[in-house]
């Protein structure tokens, strides 16, 4: 399937704190105003998805089994197939698989993908309503709830205390990630959070959830994202930048070692990235950025090590020894990532790392500009099943030539 895709226009809302004097927008208005985006930097309108496909992540706003088919009624247009993604994170980088798939099958010929949420102002239409099902029932009730284990800071935290048990990773090396995706959101008109840190900052700010501090957490946001894609065929007749698939890998449920007792320090990376590079035809020396799923410093590391960097136990060393930043020898995160940029729920989060990496290889990112970015890999990274990081992890590899 290498290259026989490719995205031709992206969407980003400004993301919103729900500060006092903000506008508070639905879920709804905020799918029509990223696809709305989406269509307008690809030329396009509503119309051309008429008996095309449409593709729609999960919201936790989304208190509906008709979710994809209500999305597709609020933008007004009649889609012959519905996709959906349920897969936290990794949804969006799902999402662009599941396109690629019906599009090189001939079933269409582009698909209008989108995913938004409003995580600070959930509607009061389903009073009590858990965010989460899965939070009052199987594992997480019975093995971490009524523990207070609460929300992914908590779980998370754990599994960075049993990483740090088994390998060096030092607070200063973690503190780098976070300086240079606040630096990379300064250059970010986009971003949230957009005042520069130091290292000194994050050592001294509070600690939340013993080892993670208040600088390691990503910040909740509302807003909605939506990128186009088309056949290679129509993407050359509709930009003259188009983001081509050249690989992608896919692993949900994964399980490192036995399945009674895993080893929580890998990821599905381990087996989704080398899927992604064989079916690209590159090597790591060519990736030209890195985008993961940066929600905490340490996952970024462990993804660092799990797609094949280096080897487990030194993406401390690795991320100390190179230069982070966009005109760096190792560029990552460069629109700010999750932890500055923001994040709009936990299911749309996946869309940043995607749309900064077609962003860059159009030559759209600005002040933070990579030079002469050809290929990109980017993570999706989704849920945490009880005692594991990352139910569902998805590479995606992009290229400016097909």
């Amino acid at each position: 399937m290498r290259g026989k895709v490719a995205i031709v226009g992206y969407g980003r809302t400004p993301y919103s704190r729900v500060k006092p004097g903000e506008p508070v927008l639905t879920v709804d208005e905020y799918i029509a105003w990223a696809a709305d985006l989406a269509l307008q930097r690809a030329g396009m309108s509503k119309n051309d998805f008429d008996g095309q496909g449409l593709a729609v992540a999960h919201a936790e706003a989304a208190h509906t089994v008709n979710w994809s088919a209500s999305v597709a009624e609020t933008l007004g247009i009649s889609p012959k197939v519905l996709l959906r993604a349920d897969q936290g994170g990794a949804s969006a980088a799902a999402l662009l698989i599941r396109a690629a798939a019906v599009i090189d099958a001939g079933i269409v010929d582009r698909v209008l993908v989108v995913g938004a949420d409003t995580p600070l102002t959930i509607p009061s239409v389903a009073p009590g309503l858990p965010l989460s099902p899965e939070r009052s029932r199987g594992p997480y009730w019975d093995f971490q709830g009524p523990f207070g284990v609460m929300g992914a800071t908590a779980q998370f935290a754990l599994i960075q205390r049993r990483y740090q048990h088994e390998y060096e990773l030092t607070d200063e090396q973690l503190a780098k990630i976070a300086v240079v995706t606040r630096y990379h959101a300064s250059l970010n008109p986009g971003a949230i959070y957009r005042k520069p840190i130091t290292v000194e900052d994050y050592l001294n700010s509070r600690v939340l959830s013993a080892p993670l501090r208040l600088f390691d957490c990503v910040p909740i946001v509302n807003g909605g994202l939506a990128y186009i894609v088309t056949s290679a065929k129509s993407a050359r007749t509709i930009t003259d930048r188009p983001a081509y698939l050249l690989g992608f890998g896919e692993v949900n449920n994964y399980y490192h070692g036995s399945r009674t007792r895993p080893d929580v320090t890998y990821t599905g990376f381990v087996k989704a990235a080398p899927e992604a590079f064989r079916m690209a035809g590159v090597e790591h020396k060519d990736i030209d950025l890195f985008q993961p799923y940066d929600d905490y410093p340490f996952i970024v590391v462990m993804q660092i090590e799990d797609c094949g960097f280096c080897k487990k136990g030194q993406g401390g060393r690795f991320v100390q020894e190179r230069n982070l930043r966009f005109d760096g020898d190792f560029p990552l995160s460069t629109d700010g990532g999750q932890l500055s940029g923001g994040q709009p729920g936990g299911a749309i989060g996946g869309f940043a790392p995607l749309i900064e990496a077609v962003t860059q290889l159009r030559g759209e990112a600005g002040e933070r500009q990579v030079k002469d970015v050809s290929i990109t890999l980017s993570l999706g990274f989704g849920g945490i099943p009880y005692g594991r990081p990352g139910r569902s992890c998805a590479a995606i590899i992009l290229g400016s030539e097909g």
